[in-house]
């Protein structure tokens, strides 16, 4: 199974971190599918993710419990909480959820941690298609440290493989869709962890993909991933986090440019570097997460614009993170722009042409070999952008077309200025 065959375009989806944190449930996951397909759908937006702990009783914010009782099955398997997802009673698991989706002509995804439950190893409790057991086949000093769920799995034990196959064999049968596997991006780099890191992980998650023969996309975070592994990543994953959570932060924003020079040239069909969700629209509703509680994002407008076109022109993966239902008129407006959208899923050749104190631009070619070219004002000040046409290989005497407006605005010229508001960009397409 070729897995760049499953993920040609970056995904677009939603994903219940940024607004529910780590107590989702049934009724607001189908709720914001429903909404998605209404209102999202035609503009390609398709995957409707579950984020973690929807196997925690107890799951109330965006806190964990530390060393809370898990819902598991008798092969050390996670299951949905009950009283969070009713529909998974009687060993149904997210197959009832997945097949409401999937009859709103979407796609489902969950959120899952790296490596077994501590859970299954304290009790030593059984593994699918083997006679280990989980206590056999943990790795006790591989542990996440934000995240007391698992230990992660030595992977040259018998019974390891076994394990992740019996997962994936799991969610197959829910028709799961999307995996984002998490304490995984960057556990590569714990020296204590070697020879068993989070390589050997991955490539076993990986094999239990493809055994399955379902078409999964799989999902690396958190970040920052290392360029030095972009071939392993390449090879293994169809998207992985270039930060650790990105949220509604300016700072955190202007620094995603660097990231995105830095890995320009490794974007490719199936294989996305993943500049993280989009924090925009109605966040935080279960916990004070970076700003204030059941708080609207704290990126202004222009903010926002720079954040939509940079992920679209670098063509990042986009998974919103807002309540979808309460989504205003401005934000259902910015993430249904269907031409904004199309240079992140047509666009090609995508680099950084120049950047000072003030400005960044980048440059991209649409499916017919046309210009589109982004502006960028990362100052907190009105910024007069001039553009050497004929310096940054722009065609002059031909229409330029303002995306975000959708209206072609004049011929192209040598020289032309640009107002660029504060944290503000611009983005367009000459033809």
């Amino acid at each position: 199974m070729d897995k760049n065959s499953f993920a040609k375009t970056p995904p677009m989806g939603w994903n219940s971190w940024d607004c529910y944190g780590a107590a989702v449930n049934e009724e607001q996951l189908l709720g914001n599918a429903e909404y998605m397909a209404k209102n999202l759908k035609q503009f390609g937006w398709q995957y409707v993710v579950c984020d973690i702990q929807w196997y925690e009783p107890n799951a109330k914010d965006n806190d964990y419990n530390n060393f809370t009782e898990l819902c598991m099955d008798e092969y050390s398997r996670l299951i949905p909480a009950e009283n969070r997802f009713p529909s998974s009673k009687n060993g149904a698991g997210f197959k009832p959820i997945s097949d409401k989706i999937h009859s709103m002509g979407l796609k489902f995804g969950i959120h899952i941690m790296r490596g077994i439950p501590r859970q299954a190893v304290h009790r030593n409790t059984k593994i699918l298609g083997t006679d280990k057991t989980a206590r056999e086949i943990a790795h006790h000093f591989s542990v996440c440290s934000w995240n007391t769920d698992m230990y992660g799995i030595e992977a040259d034990r018998k019974g390891a493989q076994e394990y992740y196959d019996s997962i994936f064999e799991l969610y197959a049968s829910w028709g799961v869709d999307f995996v984002k596997v998490d304490d995984i991006c960057v556990t590569e780099f714990r020296k204590w962890d070697n020879p068993y890191s989070a390589r050997a992980e991955v490539e076993m998650i990986r094999k239990a993909i493809d055994k399955t023969g379902r078409p999964i996309v799989l999902s690396l975070s958190p970040g920052p991933a290392e360029i030095s592994v972009a071939e392993h990543l390449c090879e293994n994953a169809n998207m992985w986090r270039l930060t650790g959570d990105f949220w509604d932060d300016w700072t955190q924003l202007r620094s995603m440019f660097d990231r995105c020079k830095m890995w320009e040239n490794v974007v490719a069909k199936g294989k996305w570097p993943d500049c993280d969700m989009l924090p925009l629209g109605r966040i935080s509703k279960n916990g004070t997460c970076h700003g204030e509680k059941n708080r609207y994002t704290n990126f202004t407008h222009d903010e926002q614009i720079t954040l939509m076109t940079l992920w679209c022109i670098f063509r990042s993966p986009l998974m919103f993170g807002g309540e979808m239902r309460e989504n205003d008129e401005w934000t259902l407006n910015l993430i249904t722009n269907s031409e904004v959208l199309a240079v992140n899923q047509d666009s090609h050749g995508g680099k950084e042409i120049f950047r000072d104190d003030s400005t960044v631009i980048r440059k991209a070619y649409d499916n017919k070999n046309n210009v589109i070219f982004a502006v960028f004002n990362i100052s907190d000040e009105k910024n007069t952008v001039v553009v050497d046409f004929n310096k940054f290989g722009f065609e002059t005497e031909k229409t330029l077309r303002d995306l975000w407006k959708r209206d072609d605005i004049c011929k192209t010229e040598n020289i032309m200025n640009f107002e660029v508001a504060p944290h503000g960009a611009v983005l367009y397409k000459i033809y």
